[in-house]
């Protein structure tokens, strides 16, 4: 049988179902793993508990089980999942079911990453002991059939397994025989030919190029420090070494503690993945390799230093061995240590350790750009609270619900808003949304949102306010603010372009509640902002202010504003553009008054049911996530 994949459509791959299987009445099971190194023992986990359970409950199709059959699922299972979580990197759908008819057990791997095909080597002339592609050779030996399915945005390789295939070696003996000669089979599907130093040396200068690139191609973007420790024991191992260790070291006073210049001092550091080629001595590693952490010198070098080893965690089989240490180095900064073993060798081939100290480099610019992102992203969200109200005011005879959704999670919004008590029995309101993101909004929204609070307590009316921080926006205090962007800029990384002042739009909806016996008497205008709509007791829905400039482009504006009455069960609905310009292709949600239309149908909902409902439509308008910051304030007279 050959390993050559075949088309076939089957049901859907693509589900939204949570982490955990799910057994319907008939032999089908279902569930979704995250995209790291658990989820292949997640996956023979999984599979091994369905098997038992359909067995138990004597559904239909399960009679043709056989031991045999499950351990091969089993096998089969393990490598679609680790072939999709190494080379895919995406979470992965598993779906296993019998066939009533034939008792055929049908196993389905999908991932997101459907422009990269499962890696098969057959067709490549081996120079040396390559583990990709093996898996799907193993997987073409044990299935009756097995192929790839391609649908936008997902990849699905599945295999069907019989119990004729499963029982098709070894025939002529007992079990016991034919179970020795099956193992014997798949054995020489995995087992590499020997190896000639020659050969091993003609492998890497083919090979060690295009490793390095899957390699850079693996660790490019990720996020977590800790997925690049477990990406970086995926690649080793078994490819270059039959165990690896990854220890992260904090650049400060953080986890880990500092080392000193005798190689010790300080609580060590984090051991943060440990793996090995055989699972079930991984613990035992970690264990033994938690007691002996590596004990660099100064000053830090990446080259490999030898490093003790641990035989009694790895057996009878690895009771000798070499190891070595190589130190993780970024921008001259120590990051971690790497530190690789292999048994029954007295030292690494050259041309391995210099490979290991390439990855290692990789690996180090990852872990770099890692936290780099993660002080950002912390940076930014302390920032981003400091841009918003810590909470927001209760207006008596008044409800008020709130949505508010940045759509970059690593940086400031362009989008503010804020309620808030004005003192006279009077609470304000405010809804904007900046031009730009990042830390230029932010500049604008810590000028904006100060100035509406001061001016609104010292007794300024609506449009005074609005006349007053037009003139803000556009005086010297802009250019001041850009000059600190600016450098807020560089100091972080990207650059803004232009070598002038950059102008600063705001789109604001500001108003003012002064609540009453038997109502709440409100004042508001809008500066080029969407329109804030009103949706009365019965069911009517009118548009609550007249469009205006917005602030920050015509010098010495005059602002107006309206007043109007909420009556018990009136509702004022005030958001941003990221609401009303939500697109579906050329379309958007606001087309043909779509919120207007929207609002209509809340007719007799709270505040907070209001917001909910909004907030949903408007994600399921479109197929993508949104694109733009989302905010909506709704205030229901009681």
């Amino acid at each position: 049988m050959g390993a050559i994949p075949a088309q076939r459509e089957t049901d859907p791959g693509a589900s939204d179902a949570p982490v955990h299987v799910s057994v319907l009445p008939y032999a089908r099971a279902h569930a979704t793993l995250v995209g790291s190194s658990l989820a292949p023992g997640a996956a023979r986990a999984l599979l091994r508990a369905a098997l038992s359970e359909w067995t138990e409950l004597g559904l239909t199709g399960t009679e043709p089980l056989t031991g045999r059959l499950a351990d091969d699922a089993v096998v089969v299972v393990s490598e679609l999942v680790t072939n999709a979580v190494v080379h895919a990197g995406t979470d992965v759908d598993l779906e296993c079911r019998l066939e009533n008819a034939t008792g055929a057990l049908v196993v389905e791997v999908s991932d997101q990453h459907p422009s990269r095909a499962p890696r098969d080597s057959a067709g490549e002339q081996s120079y040396g002991t390559p583990e990709y592609g093996r898996g799907l050779r193993l997987v073409a030996a044990l299935a009756e059939s097995w192929g790839i399915t391609y649908r936008k945005g997902t990849k699905t390789v599945w295999a069907r397994l019989t119990e004729e295939d499963s029982a098709a070696v070894g025939t002529g003996g007992d079990d016991g025989a034919c179970a020795g000669v099956h193992g014997l089979e798949l054995a020489g599907v995995l087992a590499p030919e020997p190896l000639r130093a020659e050969r091993d040396r003609e492998w890497l200068d083919r090979g060690a190029l295009s490793f390095l690139a899957e390699a850079s191609d693996l660790l490019a973007g990720q996020l977590d420090e800790n997925l690049v420790a477990a990406l970086a024991g995926q690649l080793i191992v078994p490819r270059l070494a039959d165990w690896c260790a990854v220890w992260l070291e904090d650049e400060h006073m953080g986890r880990g503690g500092v080392w000193g210049v005798d190689g010790t001092g300080g609580s060590g550091p984090r051991l943060a993945r440990v793996w090995h080629g055989h699972e079930s001595r991984i613990e035992d590693l970690r264990q033994a390799l938690e007691k002996d952490p590596p004990r660099p010198v100064e000053p830090p070098r990446s080259g490999p230093v030898p490093f003790p080893w641990p035989g009694d965690a790895l057996g009878a089989h690895g009771a000798h061995g070499t190891a070595l240490a190589y130190r993780l180095i970024a921008g001259g900064r120590p990051l971690g240590t790497l530190v690789i073993g292999r048994s029954g060798l007295l030292r690494f081939p050259d041309e391995i350790t210099g490979l290991i100290e390439d990855l290692g480099r990789r690996v180090a610019l990852a872990v770099g750009a890692a936290r780099q992102y993660a002080r950002q992203a912390t940076i930014s969200a302390v920032l981003q609270r400091g841009l918003l109200p810590g909470a927001v005011a209760e207006i008596p005879g008044m409800r008020s619900a709130l949505v508010y959704e940045p759509c970059d999670k690593g940086g400031p919004s362009g989008d503010f808003y804020d309620l808030f008590p004005a003192g006279d029995g009077r609470w304000c309101f405010a809804v904007g949304d900046v031009q730009g993101k990042g830390p230029e909004a932010a500049v604008v929204i810590g000028l904006a949102r100060p100035w509406l609070r001061l001016l609104a307590r010292e007794g300024y009316r609506v449009a005074d306010v609005l006349d007053r921080l037009n003139q803000l926006l556009l005086d010297d205090a802009t250019e001041a603010a850009d000059a600190a962007a600016r450098a807020l800029i560089a100091a972080g990384g990207q650059s803004l372009t232009g070598d002038g002042p950059q102008t600063r739009f705001l789109s604001l909806l500001y108003g003012e509640l002064a609540p009453f016996d038997g109502g709440v008497r409100c004042t508001l205008a809008s500066a080029g902002h969407p329109l804030p709509l009103l949706l009365g007791a019965g069911g009517e829905v009118r548009t609550a202010a007249r469009p205006q400039t917005l602030l920050g482009v015509v010098e010495d504006e005059t602002y107006t504003s309206e007043t109007f009455e909420l009556r018990p069960g009136d509702t004022l609905l005030a958001v941003t553009d990221g609401v009303t310009e939500r697109r579906c292709g050329p379309r958007q949600f606001d087309d043909g008054d779509g919120l207007a239309t929207a609002l209509t149908g809340c007719a007799g909902l709270t505040a907070a049911l209001i917001a909910e409902r909004i907030r949903r439509q408007v994600h399921e308008f479109g197929v993508r996530p949104p694109e733009d910051d989302l905010a909506l304030l709704v205030l229901q007279a009681e």
